[in-house]
């Protein structure tokens, strides 16, 4: 039987880091305070009334590690990372996280950027963070219907976050396969998992895939900053 994440709904595979959360780690250890900055565009804001992840993180990671845990949620709706590179200074380092949770590619797929374009400011941005003292945690587009209309982009989209974040050191939370797993693998329908009342778009994500998405997310920090005896 496969291994599955604990609360997840999700084979552990597909949510495990690669590496370790050093620095989030250590605060945990030492029962610190753990800061972590959630940037992104509207699926870490939110959009559509739902609760969106950051808040729902914070939640999560408090039954945890209670006393330890604030999410800062610096989405914004319509952005991509070079919009969000732009404010790192502001909304990023000067919050002195522990761990940031940069949330991107969902825009350049849909709105159909410049790929390579993207791509560079997401270098970029992985090479300030990387000089910093806060691990780095990437987070790729959701698997939705406006997303994989252009399938061969958001592939190539994926895959280039992923190399960015490798060459980087960095860790990728691997949304879109996540998501493509229940859809395909598990036969969930992406009106159950995709909102209908953004005008039709099929791109955000609602509240079950949300909480999916958290609880599988939760489990990877965990496994990442908590030492396994």
């Amino acid at each position: 039987m496969q291994e599955r994440t604990p609360g997840g709904d999700a084979p552990s595979d597909l949510v495990r880091f690669v590496l370790p959360l050093n620095h989030t780690a250590q605060r945990v250890a030492e029962s610190k305070p753990l800061r972590i900055v959630a940037i992104g565009s509207s699926s870490t804001e939110g959009a559509g009334g739902t609760v969106p992840y950051p808040r729902r993180l914070e939640i999560a990671l408090g039954a945890r590690f209670p006393d330890l845990i604030t999410v800062v949620n610096r989405g914004k709706g319509g952005e991509e990372a070079g919009d969000e590179l732009a404010r790192f200074q502001r909304d990023v380092i000067a919050e002195d996280p522990a761990l940031v949770i940069w949330q991107v590619g969902t825009n350049a797929v849909w709105k159909r950027y410049d790929l390579p374009e993207v791509a560079a400011s997401i270098r970029a941005g992985l090479q300030l963070l990387g000089g910093l003292p806060m691990d780095v945690v990437m987070m790729d587009p959701q698997y939705a219907p406006a997303v994989i209309q252009q399938p061969v982009d958001a592939e190539r989209m994926v895959s280039l976050i992923a190399q960015a974040a490798s060459q980087a050191s960095a860790n990728v939370f691997r949304r879109f396969a996540l998501m493509a797993y229940w859809n395909v693998i598990e036969r969930v329908p992406f009106d159950q998992m995709i909102s209908t009342e953004d005008d039709g778009t099929m791109l955000h994500q609602n509240d079950w895939s949300y909480e999916r998405v958290t609880q599988a997310l939760a489990a990877g920090i965990t496994d990442a900053a908590v030492p396994h005896t």
